[in-house]
């Protein structure tokens, strides 16, 4: 609501009734800044619901600031007027009849614009001299009442006002409120619009009354008991824990033997610890090149999970090594690896041989490659004519190793016994046909 000092400002605004009343809601309108504009008319508002405003002509003047300040918005936006409406309806036409015709007249569906242009004075003096005007029916405001109506809650609806009144025999000055003097020490949440809804009745349970059982579980004896204890408690999460120590150590270097002894076993007596060692994707070159043994075992351990393509795609990917080498032979050996998966390795192997400038490091993984296509050759892990070309294209590039020769001479020797066979089966077709049928 409005401060001191926006209230400060206000009152004399409030007593200026020789002034036309739109020169003064003008006037109301450049003294506060837009963004606290309908705070302060909130807090004027206020003043005219709960009587806060002595004078007739301070009523006068504010009723018509409400107006006017909020007189171009659509027809039943304006924020104050429900709470005109029912100010309208508990002021006494008689006693109050000058109040009475203005809010009649503003809340009528076709308010009279003119009555701006009068000063206080004489828009008292004019309605002060005719009869009390009858009450309008408000068509427009009752129904956008009744289309916010259905937002409300039921507790909203039946709110009570939050304004605390001192009455005028309490405020030692008998026949008005010591408005200048009292608004100041309001509290921040004492002048306000908001209702305050009557609290949902919450009686607290009642108490059980005890019973014997109940009274042997407070006073528990010794007699024929003892404490169980679980000796097996928490040791699983020990395990857990120690093996995401040493799975920690074994990203960053290898493990000594009776530290991967512990962890294979670990590893094989809990199927679904594999799962919460702290191996990821990414983490998986660093436990191929360190501690290959456990790298493994624990792809062997995610083949039937759904992240294993995951693992083998960086694994397809990562640096062509001996360790690398050893666990993809190892794998293929162990179950079946999608063929796509050990072609495309191969082809890496294949072209990380031929874009290495050392010829030391050259030669040396080229053995390595060699070695390792005879031995899913000879285990017949890959189907060789799949991958003939290149691969006899990469012998022959390398022919000057001693293993791609052998290698190259491998190749020939599966591709003469498959022509041989090849052979056989024509000659065994050919003799079982008639001579006449003979090409």
């Amino acid at each position: 609501m409005a401060t001191a000092g926006e209230v400060a400002t206000l009152l004399p605004m409030l007593a200026e009734d020789s002034k036309p009343l739109e020169a003064v809601a003008e006037g109301f309108q450049k003294a506060f800044p837009r963004t606290d504009l309908f705070r302060v008319a909130s807090s004027l508002c206020a003043m005219i619901v709960d009587d806060l405003l002595p004078s007739t002509m301070q009523r006068v003047v504010a009723i018509v600031i409400l107006a006017e300040v909020y007189r171009a918005e659509p027809e039943g936006t304006h924020p104050f007027l429900e709470a005109l409406a029912e100010h309208l309806r508990r002021v006494d036409s008689a006693e109050r009849k000058v109040e009475h015709n203005l809010l009649c007249i503003v809340l009528a569906d076709s308010p009279n614009g003119e009555i701006a242009k009068n000063s206080a004075v004489e828009l008292t003096a004019v309605l002060a001299g005719s009869e009390p005007l009858p009450v309008p029916q408000m068509v427009g405001l009752q129904r956008a009442l009744a289309a916010q109506a259905r937002y409300l809650g039921p507790l909203e609806q039946l709110g009570v006002r939050s304004a605390l009144l001192v009455s005028a025999s309490e405020s030692g000055e008998p026949g008005k409120l010591l408005v200048a003097n009292r608004l100041p020490a309001l509290p921040p949440g004492e002048l306000s619009l908001e209702s305050l809804e009557p609290r949902f009745a919450r009686p607290p349970p009642p108490l059980l009354e005890p019973t014997a059982e109940d009274a042997l579980w407070l006073t528990p004896c010794n007699e024929g008991g003892s404490l169980l204890w679980d000796n097996s408690m928490c040791t699983e999460n020990v395990k857990n824990t120690e093996v995401r120590e040493l799975m920690s150590k074994a990203f960053k270097g290898p493990l000594v033997p009776q530290q991967q002894q512990q962890v294979l076993a670990e590893l094989s007596n809990d199927a679904k610890l594999v799962y919460h060692c702290g191996l990821t994707p990414k983490r998986l070159p660093d436990l191929v090149e360190n501690n290959p043994v456990i790298a493994i075992e624990v792809l062997l351990k995610l083949m039937s999970s759904s992240q294993i393509t995951d693992y083998l795609s960086i694994l397809v990917n990562m640096e062509i090594s001996l360790h690398s080498m050893e666990v993809v032979n190892r794998l293929t050996t162990a179950v079946d690896l999608p063929t796509e998966f050990v072609h495309l390795y191969i082809t890496n192997c294949i072209s990380s041989c031929e874009n290495i400038r050392d010829k030391y490091m050259q030669n040396r993984l080229v053995r390595l490659v060699c070695v390792f296509l005879q031995s899913l050759i000879r285990n017949k892990i890959i189907n060789v004519h799949d991958l003939l070309v290149e691969v006899q294209a990469f012998c022959i590039e390398f022919g000057h190793i001693r293993e791609a020769a052998g290698l190259f001479r491998l190749l020939k020797t599966l591709e003469e016994s498959v022509a041989a066979r090849m052979e056989v089966v024509t000659v065994t077709a050919r003799s079982s046909l008639p001579p006449a049928a003979w090409p």
